[in-house]
């Protein structure tokens, strides 16, 4: 009975800091803004992703396969967490660009294997979920049927020399797994935490300014958690974060229409942050000025 509470306190904590950081106009010389950007050589027509989800039948039919459709058809990049292998060849079969993250499984055979399967399937990149090496509140120490464990940096070495392609850390959230995630060689990382796995988890945006500074642009930050609107997103993307990550308004689209939902929750997403680019003097993506933002 203990993860509801941690999650809605967890939530809560995200929202608020969400919301206390406000945004300053700069409207003179002012410019249309372009959501364009590229990650890992893909071309995308928005920053904001779907963030890494998990089993969406019960939410619509097919619904990992018709979120993946939703997002191909939005331009946007589509992360998956758990799923066979059918599964995952069905995800890319649709178009979408795709990040597979794999859970830190105890079995090290069974993440090679994961690898090698995902890597022949096409994925953009792979990537782990380095904050659930202790399961989730519900799993106390499992990953769905497989065990999970903790990782030493030896380990995700070997899965990034595994991956040839780039090899993402999820679950970053300290300035100390950031430094250690360059010294892995990491492609990229998640700087986000699972709702509720711990109560008063620092908001992956509050300390993201701290991680930006530590990875210093070598690697690309994306960020997720509490991400709902589009406003949320240019704080995110101001504050250092390559893309975003959004999954409970994908899911509430999904279940309305199906990929046509996801479609239209990404879209609108991606709109309200062109408006508010268009009304801060900031062109694209890449060229956000973090002074925008006031704590």
């Amino acid at each position: 009975m203990e993860e509801p509470v941690s999650r809605a306190n967890s939530e809560l904590i995200t929202r608020e800091y969400f919301d206390s950081l406000q945004v300053e106009l700069r409207t003179i010389d002012a410019v249309r803004a372009s959501t364009k950007t590229e990650l890992f050589g893909a071309a995308l027509s928005t920053p904001v992703m779907v963030t890494a989800l998990s089993g969406l039948d019960k939410t619509y039919p097919k619904g990992m396969v018709e979120t993946a459709r939703g997002a191909a058809a939005a331009g946007a990049l589509m992360w998956s967490g758990i799923g066979s292998e059918e599964e995952l060849e069905a995800l890319i079969g649709t178009g979408a660009k795709l990040i597979k993250i794999i859970k830190p499984y105890a079995d090290t055979d069974l993440i090679f294997k994961k690898i090698a399967h995902a890597k022949k399937a096409g994925v953009l990149a792979l990537g782990m979920d380095t904050d659930f090496v202790f399961g989730g509140r519900r799993h106390r120490g499992f990953a769905m049927e497989y065990p999970v464990s903790p990782k030493t940096l030896d380990d995700i070495k070997s899965f990034v020399k595994a991956a040839e392609v780039p090899f993402i850390l999820k679950g970053i959230l300290s300035e100390r797994d950031a430094e250690k995630a360059l010294e892995a060689g990491a492609g990229g990382i998640v700087v986000s935490h699972h709702q509720g796995i711990i109560d008063s988890a620092v908001p992956p945006v509050k300390i993201l300014p701290r991680i930006v500074r530590v990875i210093n642009k070598r690697i690309p930050i994306f960020v997720d958690c509490g991400i709902a609107k589009g406003i949320d997103a240019f704080k995110a993307l101001a504050l250092g974060a390559k893309a975003v990550g959004t999954g409970k308004a994908v899911m509430r689209g999904l279940a309305a229409e199906g990929a046509a939902g996801v479609q239209k929750v990404l879209e609108t997403m991606t709109e309200e942050l062109r408006w508010v680019m268009n009304l801060t003097g900031s062109p694209d993506p890449d060229h956000i000025d973090p002074e925008l933002i006031w704590k």
